[in-house]
């Protein structure tokens, strides 16, 4: 059963995975994700059902379309493996429970929000609209302990984005503020401390590595979501372990 359970979630995570690349792609540029199919930016032909296959129809198709040649973004079949993989974590690591439900939806946005930030910069306000009220409503049903670390954890990830903002006169972006409020609701104040101190130090090796080996100049904006993506992935699922391992080497 234990095996079941983990293909379906792969499979699942899979599905939602290539449909989280449309609503990435499609929602901060205002166009319906849930009307017309998808189609190559190339020749803007209509995908056939076999190039609609999660990570499958990357390979069979050898990265590029069939028809014009354009080149399939390697964003599409990473975006999927990462949603299949996150929804399995997610079913091992909670089993049958609210909290998966809240884990599933975490991943979800963190996925649609790697997508936006990485091809537009941008971090849309109707993404974690859609998700707020979601994640205070199972929040309510399955709180934090104790139960106003939501509330503090959602203060304090807007008001320290927020004096980064006003200190580095946009060293980050509204968009990375409201993020960090909406994952204090679900993290709370002591792990969403910790997803911005581990995005801090993840972009800022990553920063110097690309630095160095030219893939950016320097003052080039970047966006600073993924760095958050996987800082918020690894608190969220180990963020306990970390602090334990800190206070013990103290």
């Amino acid at each position: 059963m234990e095996i079941l359970f983990t293909i379906f979630f792969l499979i699942f995570g899979l599905i939602f995975g290539s449909f989280y690349n449309v609503v990435g792609l499609r929602v901060p540029i205002h166009e319906s994700f849930t009307e017309g199919r998808s189609m190559c930016p190339g020749c803007k032909h209509s995908l056939s059902w076999y190039e609609l296959i999660p990570v499958f129809s990357y390979i069979f198709l050898l990265g590029k379309c069939k028809r014009c040649g354009e080149k399939i973004s390697i964003l599409y079949p990473i975006t999927e493996l990462a949603t299949g993989f996150l929804f399995v974590l997610s079913y091992h690591t909670f089993g049958l429970s609210i909290e998966l439900m809240i884990s599933l939806l975490l991943c979800s946005m963190l996925v649609i929000v790697l997508v936006t930030d990485i091809k537009y910069m941008l971090i849309p306000n109707k993404v974690l609209l859609f998700f707020l009220p979601i994640f205070i409503i199972l929040r309510i049903i399955e709180p934090l302990t104790p139960w106003w670390s939501s509330i503090g954890g959602a203060f304090i990830g807007t008001s320290i984005i927020a004096i980064i903002i006003l200190v580095s006169r946009g060293g980050m972006g509204a968009g990375d503020m409201k993020l960090f409020g909406v994952l204090g609701i679900v993290l709370g104040v002591k792990h969403v401390l910790l997803a911005f101190f581990l995005s801090c130090i993840i972009g800022s090796v990553v920063g110097v590595l690309m630095l160095l080996l030219k893939v950016i100049k320097r003052k080039q904006p970047v966006p600073f979501g993924p760095y958050i993506v996987i800082a918020t992935v690894i608190t969220y699922f180990y963020g306990d372990q970390l602090i334990n391992w800190y206070f013990n080497i103290l």
